[in-house]
């Protein structure tokens, strides 16, 4: 057992990718419960913070629906109590909206406790994909082309917004402006396929991303580790069926892709898809971890697609088993987190004090 203190480990959440959290979290639980002094506490689909009993109840079964009578109806209030020296450290399982998108950062930067991964500029920006995409647009990062559509100008007047995706190529995959784990995501290769993505997409945002489609394009994904000096994995590829794509079942559903650690790529490629995945994680002000997302053409030509700041991360989810293949093992790669979410912390205290 650690001596460094008592981990917080949260999931849940109330997201669309609430059952994706929970996942992740009870991986770890299981991975390292025997190396970490772990506290697992599920914040339910209705806000309630559930009691560690109820907690590991709702990790076992993979939902959080059971009845808990000990359940804290403000989560805020519940988390404020364990950070008063109940904690030392959070490693926040969550994601989505109010998981990963600087909202929970926020909170414990406030109450001033060290938590895993990036801090509320990170988050937000690598989880909204259109500030995310201008971010990498002004660094000069290459991307597919892409347009940003609001919920409001589709509604009032489809016609009038269609001239900003003209320039689109089809097919077209459409997205939530701010959402991961591929929820609300669609394919279109047609305005009547795009009117559906977008009505799907605007269940979930306000805003929505359509982007050109790769459909000759090789999927690629780097493990990016670090805090002032982050390091990449090396690279790996998924593999879909062909004519899908890589959407929620594709994630999550054992046996949908084939998994490549580390992807079959020339030592030029590889090096410089690391290189472009340590840039992402850069420009975001990312922090402790991030899977950075990229298509390779057939030409050789390499683009970003995504960064994302907390991603899945069960035992078989791609940003382990990046790392395992570069030698560090799922168990040693969380408390080589834990520790850089200490070091974090103790660095900005420092420089606090000094100031």
């Amino acid at each position: 057992m650690s001596a460094g203190g008592r981990v917080l480990l949260l999931c849940g959440g109330r997201s669309g990718e609430h059952e994706v959290s929970l996942a992740s979290a009870a991986s770890v639980l299981a991975a390292a419960e025997d190396r970490l002094d772990l506290l697992p506490r599920v914040i339910a689909r209705d806000g309630r913070l559930l009691s560690e009993a109820a907690s590991r109840h709702a990790l076992q079964a993979g939902r959080s629906d059971a009845p808990d009578p000990d359940a804290a109806p403000d989560p805020v209030r519940g988390l404020a109590s364990l950070a008063d020296g109940e904690v030392d450290v959070v490693f926040p399982l969550l994601h989505g909206p109010n998981g990963e998108d600087g909202t929970i950062q926020g909170l414990l930067s406030v109450l001033d406790v060290p938590f895993v991964g990036s801090g509320v500029l990170g988050s937000a920006a690598g989880m909204d994909k259109p500030t995310m995409k201008r971010i990498f647009a002004s660094a000069g990062v290459p991307q597919v082309a892409w347009a940003e559509v609001h919920r409001a100008d589709w509604r009032d007047d489809p016609d009038a917004a269609s001239p900003a995706l003209a320039h689109l190529p089809w097919p077209r995959f459409v997205k939530p402006a701010a959402l991961g784990s591929s929820v609300g995501i669609g394919r279109a290769d047609d305005t009547a396929g795009q009117a559906d993505a977008l009505h799907e997409a605007f269940r979930w945002d306000d805003r929505a991303i359509v982007e050109a489609g790769v459909t000759d394009g090789r999927e690629l994904e780097v493990a990016v580790l670090g805090n002032e000096a982050p390091q990449a994995s090396p690279p790996g590829e998924i593999r879909v069926p062909k004519g899908a794509f890589y959407d929620y079942a594709h994630k999550y559903q054992d046996g949908a892709t084939e998994l490549r650690v580390p992807a079959p790529l020339d030592p030029a490629t590889a090096n410089a898809v690391q290189a472009w995945a340590v840039q992402a994680f850069r420009l975001v002000g990312a922090a402790g971890l991030a899977r950075v997302d990229f298509f390779l053409r057939p030409d050789g030509e390499v683009l970003v697609n995504e960064i994302n700041t907390m991603p899945g991360f069960t035992r078989h989810s791609m940003y382990p088993k990046l790392f395992q293949a570069a030698g560090l093992s799922y168990p040693d790669l969380i408390v080589q987190l834990i520790a850089l979410a200490r070091a974090r912390h103790a660095a900005a205290s420092a420089r606090t004090v000094d100031a």
